[in-house]
Formats: C-alpha cells, structure tokens, sequence
C-alpha cells in the first residue's frame, strides 16, 4: 500500500471534517493507494454512535462521500462535486469493535462525471455500508484555479 499526503492539511481548507488531522471534531482519514482502491483504516470513536455501539448511519455516509472523493483526486486526477450518492446499509458498523477499512474505486469516468463504488467493511470482514457516488468533476485546469487542485505529485512522496 502506497500512503497518500494529504496536501491540503495546511490551507485554508485545512479544517476538513473528514480528512484535516487538525479538526479535533472531524473523522481524521488517513488514506492509502492499493491497485484500484483507495483505502482508509478508521478506528471510529464513541461519541460518532447512534444507537448503542452502532455507528451513526449519516456519519458512515459522509465516510463513503469522503472517500470517493480522494478517488476523484487521485484517481481522477482533479477536483470535483458530489452530484448523487446512493447508500445501502447491510450490517452494523461498531464503533467498540475495532477499526473500519474503508475502501473505494472508480467505476467509470466520463466527461464530466466520475461514478465510484465505496464501501465500509467491519472488523469481522462484512460489508456494513456501500454506495454508489456520481461526482461531477472539473476540467484539471479549472480545479487548479478555481478549487485549488495541488496536482497528483502533491499526492506523493
């Protein structure tokens, strides 16, 4: 597995709920390439339950947005917009049971758009949660201009 900078950590959108290590509040995602995938090992914290031990379901879904984002990223290799997300749950995700391991990859990509299968698995190996996310996606020019695309080699090492 390949570690993934996130170069965005000391900007002025430094403060991402799911990805700034600095925002004491947020999810904190680290994220790694591994072929196709980009991963995520998440241990979750109690206060981020809903009912019991059971990982809040919006939380798990802002997970699954997040890291179709950094396929857009990297995989895609600029910037884009969550236009649709279709979540399904299937098991609990815990958040007394061990890290979660997030992971998606790109389905498709088109001109504008970018369609990305993710997925939360448990730490007994069982989907908890998956989802189809569209994003639309800018043209790499516009995302360095308008939305402060570092490029992929930020990305890296």
């Amino acid at each position: 597995m390949k570690k993934i900078i996130n170069p965005y950590k000391s900007t002025e959108n430094g403060k991402c709920f799911g990805c700034s290590p600095d925002n004491e509040q947020g999810l904190q995602m680290q994220f790694f390439e591994q072929d196709e995938y980009i991963i995520s090992e998440w241990d979750p914290k109690s206060h981020l339950s809903g009912f019991k031990n059971i990982l809040h379901g919006g939380i798990q879904t802002t997970i699954l947005d997040e890291i179709a984002c950094w396929v857009v990223f990297v995989k895609c290799q600029t910037a884009g917009v969550t236009t649709a997300l279709n979540a399904k749950f299937k098991n609990s995700a815990f958040t007394d049971k061990g890290k979660l391991t997030v992971r998606a990859k790109l389905i498709s990509q088109e001109r504008k758009f970018a369609n990305i299968h993710a997925e939360i698995i448990g730490s007994d190996g069982k989907v908890c949660s998956e989802a189809e996310v569209q994003y639309m996606i800018f043209p790499q020019a516009l995302a360095i201009k308008k939305f402060e695309y570092p490029g992929i080699e930020a990305f890296y090492e």
